[in-house]
């Protein structure tokens, strides 16, 4: 220690010159106190990309706080560090920690106000690894503030990084943390960022326009400002030729040469995806994940630090064609319609897709949105949308579940009035009148051919025959709950579908039927491959499967399916049938505020929703252009339900062709004319 405390000395000496005044004052009690300032500064692992891949491990996204990829020094052109010696620290290799030649420069230039100049390549990395700890923008400032102080403590780390660490490890550790401009933090991203090479392919021209970003990443980014770009990377070939990594001629050759850009547009959002909805999605999942830590602050911090490979559930041929089938029915173009659709792997609850046609950013502008029209708020998503009769499925389900049969049969005219309901607090509600969407579905009715014809006035009598607040609970026991947060609202229309859903909790919920009874929380990642020790050390950890196969008896499951599929038999989805056995519900809210289509086979479930950005409710899907064609009234089998049939063609293609199971004895096998009984 005897030798740096030689140097504390001489540090002092340099620092009181008389021409610093006041500050050498100052800068002598630093001085004194250079010894006892700590000196071990941490050295983390950097952030960097967060790499989202689908099932396969194909690359389909990269988000990133610090735009980074960390490479090695033998993967990083030996004209990087050649460039930087010659401009910053001509004698890295030599010295210590501490150039005194430099430090005399840098102190007395600080005190000037003159930012250039003076600090080793290992007192800058000290700097920009401060910055990189740094939580606050008062942290930031602090680790960049030029002052004789931030200087001593620069120094101070230093000494000990240089007794740490070999030359080699600060040179690649500060080219792997430098901020080169653009969004381009370390040696590899620059390299792409401005020329689409690897950082191993950098020439000496190359290498010096980046290295000179090093004194202002803004004002000299060849990108916006070329020619100080130009003549700043031109002081850099200088140098390297005074240095001796370049001759004359190679100098005078290069300078010659213009910058020669191939840029690479900067990444590091979901903004930049080819699946931006689904990618923000996983990113709102990771922050909530609890096998990424235990505390929104750990898994915060994991995030930000990046590093990690996230395998999704995303399957890209089933997201082709769920985006393909989007735009061919509601083109976004300068239009406030959307269209959104979800598809779930019944019985593990993978999001293999979730598309919608609405284009993904910031910009106020018809056709754009930031936000997931698929999820909840929570997720990014929206406030929801009224489901329609799609929530006919679990009154069906509270109905079998309680014992009914499928004859169970009502008078179901075009209009008709439901009382003597009660909510979950035993509160009597009041009268609820209730008509059908049209004359032709009224009638006597049972199970079968009120929910082919989606008998509204059938529904609400069922509603009552089970118990609203029975209806209501074993929608929540398949997952169903508001996309606001708040408690599912019990009142009379709700087996109408009244309460604001997304599409991702309609689509899981009847996954689960498709599970015969098996739910399953929908998830778009199975694995996450993290560094948490350094490179070479990847843990992956995969993600489980959060499922409960008594959700719902596979009895109660199979007796819906069987009705569900009824509807593709003559009923509301006649004609939406896609060559295999499937079940599905449509639906359309009051005044078609917004259209639903909600359907199944065994192997994989999708629910689509169409609407308006600004509001179903003030904007009603009547009498609308959509793309090329003119609708008086959208409903569930107009729009939604095309898109779930193109959809699900081409999705369940390389899926195997699975039968349901025969419809349970216990709830009978009753023919579609139901008997004039009324068992109201």
């Amino acid at each position: 220690m005897a030798a740096v405390s030689a140097l504390a000395g001489l540090l002092a000496a340099a620092l009181v010159l008389p021409w610093l005044g006041g500050l050498g004052l100052v800068a002598r009690d630093a001085a004194r106190g250079f010894m006892a300032l700590p000196g071990d500064i941490e050295i983390p692992r950097l952030s960097e990309r967060i790499v989202i891949t689908d099932a396969d491990g194909e690359r389909i996204a990269e988000v990133a706080e610090r735009e980074r990829e960390v490479v090695p020094l033998d993967s990083i052109s030996e004209w990087v560090p050649a460039a930087l010696m010659a401009i910053e620290d001509e004698r890295f290799y030599e010295h210590g920690g501490l150039d005194l030649q430099g430090v005399f420069r840098a102190a007395i230039r600080t005190a000037q106000g003159d930012t250039e100049g003076g600090s080793t390549i290992s007192q800058q990395y000290v700097k920009n690894l401060l910055i990189e700890q740094a939580e606050t923008e008062e942290e930031v400032e602090s680790a960049s503030r030029q002052t004789i102080m931030r200087k001593i403590v620069e120094l101070r780390y230093a000494m000990d990084i240089e007794q740490r660490l070999t030359k080699d490890e600060i040179m690649q550790g500060y080219l792997n943390l430098a901020y080169f401009g653009a969004g381009a933090h370390g040696i590899e991203v620059a390299a792409k960022r401005y020329f689409s090479v690897s950082a191993d392919e950098l020439d000496p021209a190359q290498a010096a326009t980046i290295v000179g970003l090093v004194r202002g990443p803004s004002y000299y980014n060849p990108l916006d400002n070329p020619e100080a770009a130009r003549e700043r990377r031109d002081i850099v070939l200088d140098r390297m030729g005074d240095a001796g990594y370049l001759t004359a001629e190679e100098v005078r050759r290069y300078k010659e040469q213009g910058l020669e850009l191939d840029p690479t547009p900067r990444g590091g959002s979901c903004y930049h995806s080819k699946y931006p909805s689904f990618c923000d999605y996983v990113m709102h999942w990771l922050r909530d994940a609890e096998v990424l830590g235990e505390t929104p602050e750990e898994r915060d911090k994991v995030v930000g630090q990046g590093g990690i490979t996230v395998r999704t559930t995303l399957d890209s041929d089933m997201q082709d064609a769920a985006q393909k089938a989007i735009e061919q029915y509601v083109p976004a173009g300068d239009s406030t319609k959307f269209a959104t659709e979800v598809l779930v792997e019944p019985g593990t609850g993978a999001v293999r897709a979730m598309a919608q046609n609405m284009r993904y950013g910031y910009e106020d502008e018809p056709g754009t949105t930031s936000l997931n029209l698929a999820v909840d708020r929570a997720d990014g998503g929206t406030y929801g949308y009224q489901a329609g009769s799609t929530f006919k499925a679990f009154t069906l389900a509270a109905a079998l579940d309680e014992g009914m049969k499928y004859s169970t049969s009502f008078s179901s005219p075009t209009d008709t009035s439901v009382s003597g309901m009660r909510n979950c607090d035993g509160a009597r509600l009041g009268r609820w009148n209730v008509h059908n969407a049209g004359d032709s579905s009224s009638g006597h009715h049972n199970m079968i051919t009120a929910t082919k014809n989606s008998v509204n006035t059938y529904f609400a009598q069922l509603q009552k025959k089970v118990g609203l607040c029975d209806t209501a609970e074993m929608a929540e026991r398949l997952g169903v709950h508001r996309a606001d947060g708040e408690p599912l609202g019990v009142w009379s229309s709700f087996t109408l579908g009244d309460q604001e859903v997304s599409p991702l909790t309609v689509a899981n919920a009847y996954a689960t039927f498709a599970a015969r009874g098996t739910y399953c929380e929908p998830h778009p990642v199975d694995a996450i491959v993290l560094d948490r020790e350094g490179a070479g050390q990847d843990e992956e950890i995969e993600v489980p499967t959060e499922c409960d196969e008594d959700r719902l008896s596979t009895e109660v499951a199979d007796g819906v399916n069987h009705l569900l599929q009824q509807t593709f038999k003559g009923g509301t989805a006649n004609g939406l049938d896609i060559g295999r056995p499937a079940a599905g519900k449509t639906g359309t809210t009051d005044s078609s505020a917004y259209a639903w289509f909600a359907g199944y086979t065994r192997n994989l479930a999708g629910a689509v929703a169409v609407g308006d950005i600004r509001g179903g409710e003030q904007h009603p899907l009547q009498g609308v252009q959509i793309g090329d064609n003119y609708y008086g009234i959208v409903y569930g089998a107009t729009l939604p339900g095309p898109i779930w049939q193109a959809t699900m063609r081409e999705a369940v293609e390389p899926l195997p062709v699975e039968e349901f199971a025969a419809s349970p004895k216990a709830f009978g096998n009753p023919s579609d004319k139901p008997s004039k009984r009324d068992d109201a």
